[in-house]
This record gives structure tokens, C-alpha cells and sequence, in this order.
């Protein structure tokens, strides 16, 4: 008899555990949807804040300063004393200089780093090189400025005579270190997900593992691998520290490599250091600058996006 008490209790005990569980269970179930759509809510509103106060701030820039001065003007110098110039192509110049030399560094390298990581390197060679490429894309990039200020400038003054202490070559150079890795990862990533079947096809028909390479698993993995160099690309055109320390601050509309270069992140930053006071024109310049960089940007990443999209393969 006590024992079948014992029992019965328990099971009791048991059932109003199972109730408060179920319970538990349909409140967090209820909840979680709410805390999701929340935070997904608060990064939207983020966003659309971000962008209101650019629109804002940059249409009261242009209530002092001609829209077609700011786009089509060659000479950007707001600390002018006489007459403030405001002509971003200069800024412009500057930061496609850093951009393409970044470009023209990383791309060629970032693909064959991966092309040899997902078709010729063994596993254990993947294993130890993938997470030296992630320690480098972790450095701090003010640590990369020094670098290009303190060893990559004198460097390259050894071979070409006429560079200057700050110039658009050497931080380009090391933003195209920077931007390497996730060339590297992403375009790794892409190449590895074309299936084993196309490269033993191709090997079966009597292609070499170069040919493979070249021909089946790059242009299968070329929507990958295009948006990577896309995003690397963008994320050049937005570094701020490299080109601050090691570019110098004279804009200038030419395309000399060797002289000194202002980028817009770099104007920011020297702006934003307290050289304008707040309501003045050059401080108004700043969220001009920022919009710009913002167009850069966004469609940089719409490209991306589309390129992605047109020519993704479905295995």
C-alpha cells in the first residue's frame, strides 16, 4: 500500500513537472519571435537613423556651398583663409589612387592564395595557413599605418628616388595586405563548395590539375569569388588609419603616386580632431564627405550583391 502512495505521488509529482515544463516552454516560444523581430527592428532603425542624419546634415552643406562645385570642383581647401574651395574630385583622386594600388596588390595575390589552398594544398597545409591569414586580418590597422610609415616607405625609397615620407604607394601597398585575407578566406570558401564530381570529370576527360583549377572550379566559383574582391574592395575605399598616418593630407586631382594624398576618411579624420568648430561650413564638409563615401560604398555592395546573384551556380 505504500508503496503504490509513493508511486502515485510521484507520478503526480511528475505531471505537474511536465505542466509547468510545457508551459515554460509555450511562453519562451511565444517570446522569442518578439526578442528576434526586436532586435532585427532596432538594426533597421539603426540604419535608416544613420542615413537621416547624413541626407540632413549634407543638404545643409549644400545650402552654403553649390552642389556642382562640390562634385565637379578640382580643388578641395576648406582651411583656405581668402576663399574656401570645397571640390571633392581631389578627395576622390586620392582615394582611387589607394584603392586601385590596393586592388592591383591583393586581387592577383588573394585568388592564387586561394586557388592553392582549395586545389593543390593538403589538408594539413590548409589547416595551419587559414588561421595565419585570420590572425593577419585581425591586426589593428593604426598597427598597419606604422608599418607603412616606418618600414614600407623607407623601403620602397631605397628603389624609387623620388618618393616622398607620405605618398598614395605605400599605404595602398599594405590597404592591399590588409584586404588579402579576405579575398583569400571568401574566394577560398566559394571555390570549395564547387562539387568533386566537376573536377574529377575534367581530370577523367585528361585535363591537368592546373587546367581543373583554372577552367572548371574558377568560373564555377566565379560569382564567389567576384563578390569577395567587391567586398575587399569597399572595405579599401572606407580604411581610415593607414592612409591617415601613411598618405599624408594634401588632396590633389592628379594621379601621381608618388606625392602625397588625402582620402576622404583621411579628411574626416583630420576634421574630426577639432580643427573646425561645430555649425561652420568645414564641419558641415564632414557629413558632405561622409555621404559621398557612403554612395561609394553602398554601391560597391549593391554590386556585389548583383554580381552574386547573376552568376551564382545551383549544383
Amino acid at each position: 500500500m505504500v508503496s503504490q502512495k509513493e508511486n502515485k505521488t510521484s507520478s503526480v509529482q511528475q505531471l505537474i513537472a511536465k505542466s509547468r515544463n510545457h508551459k515554460t516552454k509555450k511562453i519562451v516560444e511565444k517570446a522569442m519571435p518578439a526578442l528576434l523581430f526586436s532586435a532585427a527592428l532596432i538594426s533597421i532603425l539603426t540604419t535608416f537613423g544613420i542615413v537621416f542624419t547624413l541626407i540632413f546634415e549634407t543638404f545643409e552643406f549644400f545650402k552654403r556651398v553649390s552642389i556642382t562645385d562640390f562634385l565637379f570642383g578640382t580643388q578641395w581647401l576648406p582651411f583656405s583663409g581668402k576663399e574656401p574651395l570645397f571640390g571633392i574630385l581631389p578627395l576622390i583622386a586620392g582615394t582611387m589612387k589607394i584603392t586601385l594600388i590596393a586592388a592591383v596588390v591583393a586581387v592577383p595575390f588573394g585568388i592564387g592564395s586561394a586557388i592553392y589552398l582549395s586545389e593543390y594544398a593538403s589538408e594539413k597545409t590548409r589547416r595551419i595557413v587559414k588561421p595565419v591569414l585570420e590572425v593577419l586580418a585581425g591586426i589593428p590597422t593604426i598597427v598597419y599605418g606604422f608599418f607603412a610609415l616606418t618600414f614600407v616607405t623607407p623601403l620602397l625609397q631605397q628603389i624609387i628616388p623620388g618618393l616622398k615620407l607620405f605618398n598614395a604607394l605605400s599605404p595602398g601597398i599594405v590597404v592591399g595586405i590588409m584586404i588579402l585575407p579576405m579575398i583569400t578566406s571568401l574566394s577560398e570558401d566559394a571555390m570549395s563548395s564547387v562539387p568533386n564530381s566537376m573536377r574529377e570529370g575534367a581530370l577523367a576527360l585528361g585535363a591537368t590539375k592546373f587546367e581543373v583549377s583554372i577552367k572548371v572550379v574558377l568560373p564555377a566559383a566565379l560569382s564567389g569569388i567576384v563578390a569577395s574582391v567587391v567586398l575587399a574592395i569597399s572595405r579599401a575605399i572606407g580604411e581610415t588609419m593607414i592612409v591617415s598616418l601613411a598618405g599624408g593630407s594634401t588632396p590633389k586631382f592628379d594621379f601621381n603616386v608618388l606625392d602625397s594624398v588625402q582620402t576622404m576618411t583621411a579628411y574626416i579624420v583630420q576634421v574630426s580632431t577639432g580643427d573646425a568648430g561645430y555649425g561652420t561650413t568645414i564641419y558641415y564638409s564632414l557629413y558632405a564627405v561622409g555621404f559621398t563615401l557612403f554612395i561609394f560604398t553602398l554601391v560597391m555592395n549593391l554590386v556585389a550583391h548583383y554580381i552574386s546573384k547573376r552568376f551564382r551556380e545551383v549544383y
